[in-house]
């Protein structure tokens, strides 16, 4: 062998001493960067870069050739280089790498639950019905969040000194006019919609996205299940309720469709306990729906789903000067179709509901030693929204997306009350990733409406940087518009769009199994709605009003620190003063709370079969006022403070059959307690005629006691809770 290589370098001396040293150093953003591959492509000679980015290698080739720089985390570079005899250096500066796991989310005033890469994992449908307290509603495990007020007497989500029809809510991109069930004054309505057809949720408490309009405090956006794992069939029974689902999923794969009914009624409930409420009609109501989704193959996917409620009681209310009743009667249908579809580069979204609301609300009075005056009020409803969203992704991580949006709206009453509005809206918005550190949202809306003749023009900007790999910042700003509230729209007042401008400062710590949250928030209202009238009809007669709210929030969840415990913290500061609706002035609304902390906490027992859930809720009292009509003015008549609120929840999920392989083994008993220690909250007053006597506006219970069973055929769920808590 040795005489073989003397023979070699005999005949080719010039192979021993003709490698050539390619080397330089490999920069980003005047950084040397280390582990980055150097190479000459198609070539084995190459080298990687040191801690300060500099790298050297020998290499025997010749002529024309491609030095190629690699590396994960950035964009892969190559340059021409000539090679003779002479040692070449080459110093060179690359790109950031962007794809959309590591991309920076702006994540300024929302918060997101979904199965995205990029979703901020919150409250996933299994949290939404495992929070204790929230009575597997989903608006109701929203207000375990910061920036969310705690407003028993009302349907809503109160955001940050908004009112509770301030935040609107979308299904698949479409607008839900009817997401809660009607209501009487002191009784806040339900959620309508069953948390488990949705897979995700984004909530926007604020500077929210120019996709989305008439909303002055935030939105809720809803995505729905594209297809079921499995066929299956579910049955739940309660002293409460019963209901059924049905869910069958073609063999391929490729559409499902599914129906499902309800009847619900808390009879039984109030000979077991005792209520607050007098119903001499026990809140009841009966729920249907049906729902179809194909999936095309593209990819994308056509979704149908219709339902369909109605609901009733009766409410006896008794004051010192007299005795009145409530009497509702109300019907809701809903229908939302949309389809997705990829189209070359293009993401196409397009979406359609219609809701139809009937509400009759009976109300009667009688004063001491008078007769009876009853009060009726027939509401009829008409909605339906079309939409339509086009996206397209350019560079790495930045996307564009433009659309257009129709809102029509028909509300009658008995009282001659005929509104009709078309709300009509262009959009447009841009994500732009500048580099890894860097990226910025940048967003423009114009809406028309028909009723109040009047357009606008709303920009929505927002930034985020990353400090460090778990410290992230975001700043968003936007203003927003919202028309006056239909049910005040009774005369012929010239009115215009009510506003808000959203300022949002937040910083945000990320690690695995913890997440921390501090945002700042400042908004100011302007051209809200004046209104004048009694307790029982509000009309709107200005733009007047004015407002603002500001504040602080904190929000820390953590799965780590404690094994097989997942817990959260959320604490709220609001200040906040508006003057609207019959406001004589600026006053703290009654639906804000300066301080709101929450506390929840889970752990899956795996040895016990168990899932406990505990949660305690404070917030501090809210103010309420007495405020009449005298000589077409408001006048503040009473007004006062109300207690602190307080309530501690605990809930268990037992699964009995967990591991074994027979028919129940989808079966979940569940035992829930509102209010464990029997706290006596108050979220109100009503009161007499002369304002001499007041009532209490109290829960319908002070502790609820809650026991059920579900029961899922095909579908095996019991995983959801384990992998949940650990």
């Amino acid at each position: 062998m040795k005489i073989f290589f003397a023979i070699i370098l005999a005949v080719f001396p010039g192979i021993a001493f003709s490698q050539v040293r390619i080397s330089g150093k490999v920069i980003f953003r005047d950084k040397g960067v280390k582990e980055v591959s150097v190479t000459l492509k198609d070539t084995y000679d190459g080298a990687t870069t040191d801690e300060s980015g500099k790298y050297s290698f020998e290499t025997s080739e010749k002529g024309n050739h491609i030095l190629v720089f690699s590396n994960p985390k950035y964009e892969e570079t190559e340059i021409s280089i000539f090679i003779a005899d002479e040692n070449i250096t080459k110093n060179i500066s690359i790109k950031a790498q962007y794809n959309e796991i590591d991309a920076l989310v702006i994540t300024a005033g929302s918060m997101e639950a979904s199965d995205k890469k990029r979703a901020s994992a919150l409250l996933t449908p299994i949290d939404i019905y495992t929070t204790a307290g929230a009575d597997a509603q989903l608006t109701s495990a929203l207000g375990y969040l910061p920036g969310v007020q705690k407003v028993g007497e009302s349907e809503g989500l109160f955001v940050r000194g908004g009112a509770g029809t301030e935040t609107k809510i979308f299904m698949d991109g479409s607008l839900i006019n009817n997401f809660f069930s009607s209501s009487v004054p002191g009784i806040a309505g339900r959620d309508l919609f069953n948390t488990s057809l949705f897979k995700g949720n984004i909530f926007s408490s604020g500077g929210y996205s120019a996709l989305y309009g008439q909303a002055l405090s935030g939105i809720l956006i809803l995505e729905s299940v594209d297809l079921p794992s499995v066929t299956s069939f579910d049955v739940g029974v309660s002293p409460v309720f019963l209901n059924a689902n049905y869910q069958k999923l073609s063999e391929n794969k490729t559409y499902s469709y599914g129906v499902s009914a309800g009847y619900s009624n808390i009879g039984l409930m109030q000979k077991l306990f005792s209520f607050n409420n007098d119903f001499t009609k026990s809140p009841q109501g009966f729920n249907s729906d049906a729902n179809f989704r194909i999936k095309t193959k593209g990819g994308g996917f056509l979704k149908y789903y219709g339902s369909f409620d109605n609901n009733a009681m009766k409410l006896d209310i008794k004051q010192n000067d007299g005795n009145g009743q409530y009497g509702l009667s109300s019907e809701n249908t809903y229908h939302n179709l949309s389809y997705r579809e990829k189209f070359g580069k293009y993401l196409l979204n397009i979406g359609s509901s219609y809701s139809y609301r009937k509400s009759d609300l009976d109300y009667s009075f009688a004063q001491t030693g008078q007769e009876i005056q009853n009060t009726p009020l027939n509401e009829r409803g008409n909605y339906f929204n079309f939409k339509t969203v086009a996206e397209r992704k350019f560079g790495k991580i930045s996307t564009a997306r433009a659309g257009l949006e129709w809102n029509n709206s028909r509300e009658t009453n008995n009282y001659n009350k005929d509104f009709r509005d078309n709300i009509s809206a262009l959009f447009a918005e841009t994500d732009l990733g500048f580099s890894p550190l860097f990226s910025a949202k940048i967003g423009m809306r114009a809406e028309h409406s028909s009723y109040l003749q009047k357009t606008n023009i709303a920009p929505r900007l927002a930034f985020a940087y990353r400090i460090s790999k778990e410290w992230t910042t975001s700043l968003a700003y936007g203003i927003f518009y919202q028309n006056p509230e239909s049910k005040y729209l009774n005369s012929d007042a010239k009115l215009t769009c009510q506003k808000a401008e959203h300022y949002i400062f937040q910083v945000q710590k990320t690690s695995p199994g913890r997440s921390l949250r501090l945002e700042a928030f400042y908004k100011n209202y302007d051209r809200l709605e004046k209104t004048i009238g009694n307790e029982y009809i509000q009309t709107a007669y200005s733009n007047s009003g004015s407002g603002m709210a500001k504040g602080f929030e904190l929000f820390w969840r953590d799965k780590k620190t404690i094994k097989s415990i997942d817990y959260w913290i959320s604490y709220s500061y609001l200040d906040t003063k508006r003057d609207f609706l019959n406001f004589p002035s600026l006053l703290t609304p009654n639906f804000a709370a300066k301080n709101t902390l929450n506390v929840v906490a889970k752990k899956f027992a795996t040895n016990w079969k168990t899932n406990l859930n505990v949660s305690y809720t404070y917030a501090s009292g809210r103010p309420y006022y007495d405020i009449v009509t005298d000589n077409g003015q408001n006048v503040l008549r009473n007004y006062g403070k109300l207690k602190d609120y307080s309530s501690l929840n605990f809930s268990v999920n037992y699964l009995p059959f967990l591991g074994k392989k027979n028919g129940l083994q989808n079966t979940v008993f569940v035992l829930l307690i509102n209010n464990v220690l029997g706290s006596k909250n108050i979220y109100g007053y009503r009161f007499s005629d002369n304002g001499t006597y007041k009532s209490p506006i109290l829960p319908s219970i002070n502790t609820f006691v809650f026991v059920g069973a579900f029961i899922s055929f095909g579908l095996n769920k019991t995983d959801e809770f384990i992998n949940n808590s650990l």
